[in-house]
């Protein structure tokens, strides 16, 4: 029985880890990646599951450093003093906020569907807000229950949605490859792929126990690869790359995976479905983005979290963004691919490894290290984050100085 329970327990914590992962980002997968071809972007994906897989590792190292719970900027400040936690600060509101305007465009984008177009492209955000950004007013618990029904939701969609579309794909569109694009999926496959945040909370609900802890981490971040490698085979052996309301064509129009297919499907109930998995994926993801930012704002600002305080909140979490969505109302795909290219990639890829250089080689901390390889593996993934976060710093600076 005391077997079962720890079992039990790991799957719990692997389904916390696989529920952080999947969320809108997946909407955005098919769309940029298809530009590198089917069997590049499954390279993609695993390669960044490995990465993601081994930075959740330094994080749960880091986690034997600390004497509580504590979130990343209290680990960056641990191990890296007040130039880390600074570094953490910023990139931690960059990430936030970026995915923030990226999940309040696409959710007001999805509330327009829903109308047929009834009503104007601004309205969709407002309404959405009207909706859903109330939820952060009340308690984490209720917030946690009303998450796990929109969870089950999308599980369901999930699943009707292959079922039924599985039919529609063609295996010929799965043949083309373009390595030389495989960079540019990167950034997208980062943010697909993150989790880390919930590590601290991961380990208090496994009792600090690394051993359970490394094993949920292992299996619930393999889970969302599996999901999307399927995902992934359904968008991209449905909707064709080139031609009229291809995939490009639709990256190009700032359209999720959903959309895309709308055009290649010969059936409303399949897109119906398409719809509400798409409006689960945002409306989850948008809930835990918004909650989290809630309890960072409120904590780092010293905002009491009472009617007043969670007015504030609020304006601060949902005003900025919104503006920004009345400006730029096709930024889904950019606002993604900054948040993975710069937001994830450094707090969730590099700052776990230079923190946990500093605090095996520099401070000796005692715990059990849970990667193997020591400085080679820590300079290995180093070198890689660098790499890409040089290479989306040279798509920024030929985007906006070309």
């Amino acid at each position: 029985k005391q077997i079962m329970n720890q079992r039990f327990n790991i799957l719990i914590g692997a389904l916390l880890v696989a529920g952080t992962s999947i969320g809108g980002g997946m909407l955005a997968l098919p769309v940029v990646t298809s530009v590198t071809g089917f069997i590049p972007s499954l390279f993609i994906y695993f390669l960044c599951w490995l990465f993601m897989a081994s930075t959740g590792l330094l994080f749960l190292e880091i986690t034997q450093w600390m004497h509580k719970e504590a979130n990343i900027v209290s680990m960056a400040q641990r191990t890296l003093g007040r130039p880390g936690k600074i570094f953490a600060w910023i990139l931690y509101l960059f990430l936030f906020y970026s995915l923030n305007i990226a999940y309040i465009v696409a959710s007001g984008n999805t509330v327009v569907e829903f109308t047929n177009g009834q009503i104007a492209d601004w309205m969709g955000p407002i309404i959405f807000l009207i909706l859903f950004a109330p939820c952060i007013a009340i308690s984490t618990a209720l917030a946690g229950k009303i998450n796990l029904i929109l969870m089950k939701g999308l599980i369901v969609a999930y699943i009707c949605l292959i079922a039924l579309g599985i039919s529609f794909v063609d295996p010929l569109l799965l043949i083309s490859s373009n390595w030389s694009q495989a960079p540019k999926a990167l950034p997208i496959a980062f943010t697909a792929f993150a989790y880390q945040g919930i590590i601290p909370t991961l380990v208090h609900y496994l009792e600090y126990d690394v051993s359970k802890g490394r094993k949920a981490i292992l299996i619930g971040s393999f889970i969302p690869l599996i999901v999307y490698i399927i995902w992934q085979i359904l968008v991209m052996g449905i909707v064709p790359l080139d031609g009229p309301n291809g995939l490009e064509e639709a990256r190009l129009n700032d359209l999720n995976a959903v959309q895309a297919m709308k055009n290649f499907i010969n059936s409303t109930s399949v897109y119906s479905i398409g719809q509400f998995f798409a409006f689960f994926a945002l409306v989850t993801s948008f809930l835990g983005v918004t909650l989290g930012l809630r309890d960072f704002l409120a904590d780092g600002l010293n905002i009491k979290q009472n009617t007043s305080g969670k007015l504030y909140l609020m304006f601060l979490i949902f005003f900025p963004p919104l503006i920004i969505a009345f400006l730029y109302p096709h930024i889904f795909l950019s606002m993604l691919e900054y948040a993975g290219g710069i937001g994830c990639a450094l707090l969730l890829g590099f700052l776990p490894i230079i923190m946990v250089w500093r605090g095996r080689y520099h401070f000796n901390l005692a715990g059990k290290h849970q990667l193997i390889g020591g400085k080679y593996t820590l300079c290995i993934l180093g070198a890689f984050v660098i790499c890409e976060v040089i290479f989306e710093l040279l798509k920024l600076k030929e985007k906006f100085f070309a």
